[in-house]
């Protein structure tokens, strides 16, 4: 089965080229198929390119998918376009409300991670 992305993900390009099964938005609202419901918190800087990725071993499944893309809300990606985060990404608060079957995390902490004495509190 195809997996669901939006209609101008620019990894449908390279997907289409390697005969990995997608299914646009448009047509799958036509389908009487419940996919299964993925969000993927995206953490890695190249964002792009880690979706592409992913899509492509999870468009080899013989479930429909239908992915939703998440980043952190207030972290400002250097690597990745405002213009495709805005287009392709939500953030937590916009699909708190949603049921998912599956949450994927990839990538880094985004923050600095603290000392382990200000954890432990000791010196």
């Amino acid at each position: 089965m195809p997996i669901k992305i939006p209609n101008h993900l620019p990894a449908r390009a390279v997907l289409d080229r390697e005969r990995v099964p997608v299914i646009i938005e448009d047509v799958a609202l036509r389908q009487d198929i419940r996919p299964l419901q993925i969000a993927l918190l995206n953490l890695m800087p190249d964002k792009v390119r880690t979706e592409t990725q992913l899509l492509r071993v999870l468009g080899t499944t013989p479930l429909q998918i239908e992915m939703t893309l998440l980043r952190a809300a207030n972290h400002e990606s250097r690597n990745t376009p405002i213009e495709h985060l805005t287009a392709f990404y939500k953030i937590w608060n916009e699909v708190r409300d949603r049921r998912f079957d599956a949450l994927i995390i990839t990538g880094a902490p985004v923050e600095p991670c603290p000392s382990p004495t200000s954890i432990t509190g000791t010196s």
